[in-house]
């Protein structure tokens, strides 16, 4: 299986399973009357838009660059992302509006042992299918399905919170009639609520630091760095600027070279470098701009420059004779 099968697998397998999800927390939370059930019949609803969004992205953005799009299509990818973490946010403040209402009219909660039951059966689903999610997400770098996962990863803890409110009324009826803790549902609702807004702003930071172009993680820069020092035949580097779309990587850089070398011999010593860069990071993209070194280090490149001081002295005195 390619790798586009594998996301799209795993993008389906998150539609279904939020879709399962949702009719039944939102067929039990209406049957209960219970508001923090309905919060997370919304959220696994927002859940199964954003796996619905991630569906698509992995497929489009997986598309080779055309005309139209010479540098591919794997932004995609970071505007799914950011769609993704505005329908979360429209989500928390639905639920937030609901259990204040809910608050104030003291709305008792029925049946809570059934939400237990469903709250149980969605934390262990959304488990299993956010662990699939990472695996392959981190696998073949694809930030929509990463985006799914932190989704239903949060949706875990929400759905674990809601059913400890749930099982606490159960007990206060049962030990502690007196104590009326029907207040706990919409709290937890509001409790939901508040670690979803915390999800979509992680969502949003991370789709937008690749639509702005920042740069790649300081860690896959220093690879690259290690490695461009260690080729034989490259006497420094510099103006490296990385940026990502989607799983898609953007290297280039000047690389220096003896000036005596020929035009064939410094393409295939390109081709060395950028080889290496490419098969360690899928989908990198690698510009080299080839450029004779003549041992006058400018300050963009001194700190790519590999020559030691007699060295950059005898390429100067090379240059000048020449």
């Amino acid at each position: 299986m390619d790798t586009t099968q594998r996301k799209a697998r795993a993008a389906w397998i998150s539609v279904i399973s939020n879709s399962t999800l949702v009719v039944s927390k939102l067929v039990i939370g209406l049957l209960m009357g219970s508001v923090s059930v309905i919060s997370e019949a919304i959220h696994s609803g927002v859940d199964l838009v954003a796996a619905g969004i991630a569906l698509f992205a992995v497929k489009k953005a997986t598309k080779p660059a055309d005309k139209e799009h010479p540098y591919g299509h794997g932004k995609i990818e970071n505007l799914s992302g950011t769609i993704e973490a505005v329908l979360i946010f429209l989500a928390a403040a639905w639920i937030v509006f609901e259990a204040v209402h809910k608050l104030v009219a003291r709305s008792p909660v029925e049946m809570a042992w059934l939400g237990v039951v469903v709250m149980a059966g969605s934390a262990i689903a959304n488990f299993l299918v956010s662990r699939m999610l990472f695996r392959v997400g981190n696998e073949t770098d694809s930030i929509a399905l990463q985006a799914d996962a932190w989704h239903l990863r949060t949706d875990v803890w929400t759905s674990a919170g809601v059913m400890i409110g749930l099982m606490a009324i159960i007990v206060s009826r049962w030990l502690l009639p007196a104590w009326d803790l029907w207040w706990l549902d919409p709290v937890a609702a509001i409790a939901v609520a508040l670690l979803i807004v915390k999800a979509a702003y992680d969502l949003t930071r991370q789709s937008l630091r690749d639509v702005l172009d920042e740069s790649l993680p300081e860690e896959e820069q220093r690879w690259i760095d290690e490695h461009v020092r260690t080729v034989v035949g490259v006497f420094g580097y510099h103006g490296m600027r990385t940026r990502k779309a989607g799983p898609q990587r953007f290297i280039e850089f000047h690389l220096l070279v003896d000036r005596t070398l020929s035009i064939e011999a410094a393409h295939k010593l390109s081709h060395d470098v950028s080889d290496a860069i490419e098969q360690r990071f899928s989908s990198a993209s690698v510009t080299i701009h080839v450029e004779p070194c003549d041992g006058n280090c400018t300050p963009d490149c001194l700190d790519g420059c590999l020559l030691d001081p007699q060295q950059q002295a005898a390429m100067r005195q090379l240059s000048a004779n020449r």
